[in-house]
């Protein structure tokens, strides 16, 4: 697949990413997602920062995921590599929205922790659109580990992230 469908380029610009963290479990990770069209494909990109609430002189280390999107039977693909070590790959899948309008998208993530374990992981993701030009500095100022009940997240959102509870399928699945 050489270029992507143009169904993509309604879904261009900033989000903010959400899931429980692969390799720091039980926190949440912030993050910026960026897609963006260059020639006939859509990349993005997807930047961490790997830091907890109320550690500002503690190293803030960065992860930096390059990827590539694909629209395909209404769903989007996403592969992206970890650029700074080459060390991970992950796979999203996400639900489009059918609305002119785009606030959320929400799917399915999986990769390997970046711990010492590096342990293949599955985790529900949602992605919050925030525009096509956003103050990049304050938006990647809010990146970094949450802690479940930190009262800046949303109920709504935690719901929509939850990876526990009763499952009534035998899969894994997205909400």
């Amino acid at each position: 697949m050489d270029k992507s469908s143009p169904e993509l380029d309604k879904y261009l610009g900033y989000y903010f990413e959400y899931y429980y963290s692969m390799s720091n479990p039980g926190k949440i990770l912030k993050s910026l997602v960026c897609f963006s069209k260059v020639e006939d494909k859509i990349l993005y990109q997807r930047t961490e920062r790997l830091v907890e609430a109320g550690e500002q002189n503690k190293e803030v280390c960065h992860c930096k995921y390059l990827g590539v999107a694909h629209f395909l039977s209404d769903r989007i693909f996403m592969t992206d590599y970890e650029s700074l070590t080459v060390n991970e790959i992950t796979q999203t899948i996400l639900y489009p929205t059918f609305k002119n309008r785009i606030h959320w998208l929400h799917g399915l993530r999986m990769g390997v922790s970046s711990n010492d374990d590096r342990m293949p992981c599955s985790a529900r993701v949602s992605m919050e659109f925030l525009g096509q030009d956003i103050p990049l500095r304050k938006a990647l100022a809010e990146c970094r580990f949450y802690s479940p009940d930190d009262p800046k997240l949303d109920k709504t959102l935690l719901d929509m992230i939850n990876n526990q509870g009763v499952n009534e399928h035998w899969q894994f699945r997205a909400k």
